[in-house]
């Protein structure tokens, strides 16, 4: 029987406006090679200059992270040669980084735990190699752009217990501004180290470094893949090497792309560049206090405060400008499971549908509150609510507008009501002696049958207490 042991290396890109040692713009999605200058395609005579800001963002990072602000730091050269690293050497930091021993906490299967953090440095990221057919390109727009590197000790031992502290890390991330948390456009991107050693034993056995994974699900896969595939190598007697694989999306399967690099094969050295970084405890401090509530604080606040279920406090705390958004819609009208429910149903739909973000709705918090209050007030049933709700986020119309020009009043009043009950008895004496000899359910048929008189305007909740009690003995 073997144990898994997992430790991760993630990068995070840091939301500057420019690059890490120059002006060059960061923005996503530009044509090729056109947000470049001297300093990130390494021309001679080219000097760094240390982004302030990425600065500021990594100490957030580091603080939020519970680790300790290096209170001087210094920038290495880390040696290698790849297309897409134009000056042979990349700007990290090797035996001096910024930040040290924090610490994440993450639930998993049930139970929470705190996954040790070794280390978060800054460093640039290398350009993007394109293969295509007719042969290979290099873009290096992204050369350059600021990332933090956050590493863990090896205190993981399952995929689900990997998936949790990343959605915890990026959380946090979000939380605090300092990254946008996309993996699909590699703001995000994740490294397992992965090995397996007999169960009771304390020596690590041989690492894999895992590459490629650009979503929550592939990392589950191919660390669920690349257990099985060691456990059956070492049940066959054979040998696990150290090296750094790839995972096959198409295959859904780990390929060898290199043997693993050692800290000597990169031969670091400090950068003769740039000079170490001293950071003055009075801006520590500084920071410290624009660090608000972070998700896991503000996730047993909602339960707390709230009274919404774990999922419900979850989901709305995942993003700070959901929770936000919900604390608005609570502020203004006092029914949080009811406001938590269609946020999380309708309102996260329709974002998806039109690609936008929380911050881009086109339904303020004011225009979903006039919706949920009409609900609330029995105007219209939730039904209805849902159906209009679509045009409510495409148009400037409020709820009630809607709601009086479509005629989708609900029928409440209970004299109308009980004409309509009185009717549907009359029509089916059968199912009215089937309800009285006990056959209770038989209500379901007495209730539609109303609501289908009404056009769907009725009050369905209204129309069953009523017949309830029209029927008694």
């Amino acid at each position: 029987m073997f144990e898994t042991v997992i430790g991760l290396e993630v990068h995070a890109q840091l939301q500057t406006q420019s690059k890490m040692f120059c002006g060059c713009a960061t923005e996503f999605g530009s044509p090729a090679n056109t947000r470049t200058c001297p300093v990130c395609l390494g021309l001679p005579g080219a000097l760094p200059v240390v982004n302030q800001r990425a600065v500021e963002m990594a100490i957030r990072t580091g603080l939020a992270l519970h680790c300790t602000v290096q209170s001087t730091n210094q920038f290495a050269r880390k040696n290698y040669f790849y297309p897409d690293l134009p000056k042979g050497y990349q700007i990290s930091q090797y035996d001096r980084p910024i930040c040290e021993n924090g610490w994440l906490e993450l639930q998993a299967n049930g139970t929470s735990k705190k996954v040790r953090i070794r280390r978060a440095h800054l460093e640039e990221d290398a350009g993007k190699n394109i293969h295509a057919d007719a042969g290979s390109l290099v873009d290096l727009n992204r050369a350059g752009t600021p990332l933090i590197e956050i590493v863990t000790e090896p205190d993981m031992h399952s995929a689900e217990e990997v998936v949790s502290y990343l959605k915890s890390l990026r959380d946090v991330l979000m939380y605090i501004g300092v990254c946008d948390g996309n993996m699909e456009q590699g703001s995000l991107r994740c490294e397992p180290n992965l090995s397996l050693r007999p169960v009771g034993s304390d020596a690590l056995g041989t690492k894999v470094e895992l590459k490629n994974i650009n979503s929550f699900k592939f990392v589950k896969d191919a660390i669920e893949y690349e257990i099985k595939r060691q456990t059956k190598v070492l049940s066959e007697g054979g040998t696990i090497h150290q090296e750094t694989r790839l995972w096959d999306i198409e295959r859904n399967q780990t390929a060898v792309m290199r043997s693993k690099e050692e800290a000597h094969d990169y031969r670091y050295f400090p950068d003769p560049d740039l000079v170490p970084l001293v950071i003055a405890e009075e801006w520590i401090e500084e920071l410290r206090a624009t660090i608000q509530e972070l998700p896991k604080d503000r996730h047993q606040r909602f339960l707390r405060d709230y009274g919404l279920p774990d999922y419900d406090a979850g989901v709305l705390t995942s993003s700070r400008a959901l929770a936000d958004y919900f604390e608005a819609c609570v502020t203004l009208f006092a029914e949080p499971k009811l406001i938590s429910n269609f946020l999380m149903s309708e309102f996260l739909r329709e974002l998806h549908q039109a690609g936008m973000t929380v911050e881009s709705s086109p339904v303020s918090p004011e225009r979903l509150v006039g919706l949920l209050q009409l609900v609330h007030d029995d105007t219209i049933s939730l039904k209805v609510a849902k159906e209009i709700f679509p045009e409510l986020f495409a148009g400037d119309k409020s709820a009630a507008q809607l709601v009086e020009e479509k005629g989708l009043r609900q029928l409440s009043d209970e004299g109308e009501l009980l004409a309509l009950i009185d009717a549907v008895i009359e029509q089916h004496p059968a199912q009215v002696a089937q309800y009285r000899g006990g056959k209770e359910t038989v209500i379901g048929f007495l209730v539609g049958q109303a609501m289908k008189r009404s056009g769907g305007k009725a009050n369905p909740q209204k129309v069953n207490a009523l017949f309830k009690t029209r029927l008694a003995p």
